[in-house]
This record gives structure tokens, sequence and C-alpha cells, in this order.
């Protein structure tokens, strides 16, 4: 081999050990003087690799370096990822410690949701809760229970050892306030709170009453009030029924249309 050739393959090597993705005979031609051979060198290089751990190979018409098939057991990488349970497995895993032997329609009634399959799938893929048979009732649903894994993972001895309510209180996993008062407090605040949206629709109701009222008036009074001609009289149409009495006229000079002077009656 001579030294030009040697120069080629180790500049094929190159481009393809720093290539990102498998390259075609096009793209290594471009770097390489014109009229070389590149299939002869890609070939070279081929066999130059068949003994070792990374291997030459070919994809349609595009080359790039594997490891080789017999190193792919050796190379397998393992890690374990941890997976944190939802809030929802939680609270169905203590409510079956605390509860057992449950069904699925109690521990529904206690949380007050549905259970997802999902999460029912995953306390039994972690190995911490199993049925154990059917309760004597109208559909026979299944029991669930805790397993020994439950116990070893939170280093009980057995369910007697699970923390009381005051144990949990002491930890701050529970309200320390009795239930009832707590209970008591939130009714109030409610309470509180619907008081003042009453007096707020109270409120609004009597404006929206004295709006409807003054527009009852104006329409109570448009229909009946009778046409005024240009001379302040009332008019009425032939046919439309008997005359219509003519009002006083407007006061001169301090007198009603009779004539009479208002403050002579105070002398």
């Amino acid at each position: 081999m001579s030294e030009d050739r040697f120069q080629l393959i180790r500049l094929v090597e190159a481009m393809l050990f720093a290539a990102t993705e498998p390259m075609p005979l096009p793209a290594l031609a471009q770097r390489l003087p014109e009229g070389t051979d590149v299939e002869g060198l890609l070939t070279e290089l081929q066999q130059l690799y068949a003994n070792r751990g990374v291997h030459l190979v070919q994809h349609e018409n595009r080359w790039c370096f594997r490891t080789s098939p017999d190193l792919a057991g050796r190379l397998s990488i393992e890690t374990t990822v941890t997976r944190k349970l939802s809030r929802a497995a939680i609270e169905m895993l203590a409510i079956v410690a605390y509860h057992q032997p449950v069904t699925r329609g109690e521990i529904e009634e206690i949380r007050g949701v549905i259970i997802s399959q999902g999460t029912l799938d995953r306390l039994l893929e972690i190995g911490w809760i199993k049925p154990k048979g059917r309760r004597q009732t109208p559909g026979r649903p299944v029991t669930w229970v805790t397993t020994d894994s439950f116990l070893e993972h939170f280093g009980l001895e057995s369910l007697d050892a699970l923390p009381g309510v005051e144990e949990l209180r002491a930890t701050g996993l529970l309200d320390a306030r009795p239930a009832i008062s707590t209970l008591g407090a939130q009714v109030m605040a409610s309470m509180a709170d619907g008081a003042g949206n009453s007096e707020a629709e109270g409120d609004e109701a009597d404006e929206d009453r004295d709006e409807d009222e003054g527009d009852g008036e104006d329409a109570a009074a448009g229909p009946l009030a009778p046409p005024e001609d240009d001379e302040g009289t009332l008019a009425a149409e032939a046919g439309d029924g008997p005359a219509v009495l003519e009002p006083a006229k407007p006061a001169q000079d301090g007198r009603t249309g009779n004539g009479e002077d208002p403050l002579a009656k105070l002398d």
C-alpha cells in the first residue's frame, strides 16, 4: 500500500468517525481528490476493522461505524429509575393498610372519587397490595390487603405497628385540631360567603325592580296620554268618541286661568 493511499484511508476513517450519522458515497467523495476510488477505500477499511470491537458497516448506500455484534451483551447498561407514587396511589395504599380487607367500592367511598385502573395496577406491580378472596355480598367484590413486602419496605413488624392517629398528628401529618372544629370552621366560612353573595344579589334585585317599575309607569302613561295639537289643547279625531274637555289655560301675570289672584285669598 502506497503512502498516498494509506493517507486517503486515514482521511475516510476520520470522516466516518466524526460524522453524526451514516455518510453516503457522494459526501465522502467531496473531501477526496477527484477520481478517487471511494468504494475501494471503504472495502479496505472494512477489512482492517473486521476483527476489532468496531466494524465498518453499510446501510443501503450509507457507511458508518458500529460496535461488534458479539459485544452487545457486555455493552448494555441497566439503570434503576425511581418512580414516585402519585397522591391517589398513596391515599389508596393508606386506606388498604388501615381498613383491610377492603373492597374497591369501599375505597372509592372513603376517598370520594373513582379509582383509576392505573393506580391499582401500580400498587400491584410494586407488590404492596394483593387480592384476598371475595366479600360475601351481592356482586362478590374482591377484597384487598397489604403484603409482606409492604411491611418490609416500611420497616413494620406487623400491621399493629402502624402509627395511630395521635402519632400522625404529632408528626404533623394530620391536622392537630379536632375534626369537628375543622368542619365547623369550613361551614362558617361557606355560610359567610353565602350571606355576602345573598346581600349583593338582593341589592341588585332591588335596583332591577325599581328600574322595572319606572319603565312600567312610563309605558302605562304613554299609550293613555292623548295627543296635543299646536295650541296645547287636547284634540280628538272625528269618529273616535266624545269631545275632550279643554284644560285650564296657563296662569298669566301670577293669576290662574279663571283670572283670580291666588295671593288675594291670603289677605
